[in-house]
């Protein structure tokens, strides 16, 4: 049977269109090549050392590779002490003054003497620890500390020693301090107060027990002369015209205030005693002067005399 309408031929394929078989498309599956890159992309340590490692290969390779060539070296090196300059020279960084607090006017004047310091300095060349060692390797000094302030001040401040005793030796009389420490020599800085007078071998080792004999002394402070300290073990005490008190190794202030006591009660201190000796605290010693002696041995034999009269 034919069919009713006219007949239908296949129509020619439009300009243009693909033609190609089912077998000539384009295969959606990776190359081996590429297929392996992603295989290998999936590997913690490909994956580090492409996002790290490469780079840092090339900037340590191109950056040796440039510094090889000395002009390149050189020219690197002056660019950056240039920089460097340019930094330090900027006002913020420019220290113009001294400042020295805490220390006696000669002790100022001495610290700028030894420092020399030539202002205007950038910050950048002051070295503050060595500046602090050097001051405080000055005996007069017990401690500094060094800060630059945002004026551009360098700011001292200074612990001085100050002189409590006068240490009388072979060659000098000698100042020191609490401690012992040697400040300097009397004649090298005069003082404008009295100081005790200590004396011996190794008394400025018992300078602090030499301050709290003083404190004790102070109703003596009249005929008090000095302290001397005997076979680095204990202290004479020593007032005036010659007189001594002759202190044990141990308890040595315990044992002078009872001596300053028995004098309150029975002013034995204004008779004619040259010593008295309490190396022993429990059997104190008196020695005479010869006067003294004298009048005792007369008055001694006066009562041996009447007392054989009345036998």
């Amino acid at each position: 049977m034919r069919p009713l309408g006219p007949a239908q031929r296949p129509s020619a394929p439009q300009h243009g269109a693909s033609a190609l078989s089912p077998r000539q498309k384009r295969d959606p599956a990776p190359s081996v090549m590429a297929y392996r890159f992603q295989r290998l992309w999936l590997t913690p340590v490909f994956r580090v050392f492409m996002r790290y490692g490469l780079p840092l290969i090339i900037i340590v390779g191109g950056s040796a590779a440039y510094l090889s060539n000395p002009r390149n070296m050189d020219q690197l090196t002056a660019q950056v002490e240039d920089l460097r300059r340019t930094i330090e020279a900027r006002p913020e960084f420019r220290v113009t003054l001294l400042s020295v607090n805490g220390a006696s006017p000669a002790l100022a004047d001495e610290i700028r003497g030894r420092l020399s310091l030539d202002f205007p300095l950038s910050s950048f060349d002051l070295d503050l620890p060595q500046i602090k060692a050097q001051i405080e390797d000055m005996p007069a000094v017990r401690n500094a500390q060094l800060r630059i302030a945002a004026d551009g001040v360098l700011q001292l401040d200074i612990e001085e020693r100050l002189p409590e005793l006068i240490w009388q030796t072979r060659e000098a009389f000698l100042l020191i301090d609490g401690d012992g420490v040697v400040i300097d020599d009397l004649i090298s800085r005069p003082i404008s107060q009295a100081l005790p007078l200590i004396g011996g071998e190794g008394a400025d080792l018992a300078a602090r027990e030499a301050l709290n004999l003083v404190r004790i002394a102070a109703p003596l402070a009249d005929q008090l002369r000095g302290f001397v300290r005997v076979g680095e073990r204990r202290w004479d005490v020593i007032l005036s015209d010659g007189r001594k008190i002759m202190l044990p190794e141990e308890n040595a202030s315990f044992v002078l205030d009872r001596v300053i006591a028995l004098d309150q009660a029975q002013d034995i201190l204004s008779r004619d005693i040259l010593s008295i000796d309490m190396r022993r605290p429990d059997r104190p010693t008196l020695r005479l002067s010869a006067e003294a002696k004298d009048n005792f041995d007369m008055l001694r034999g006066q009562l041996v005399v009447s007392g054989e009269r009345q036998g």
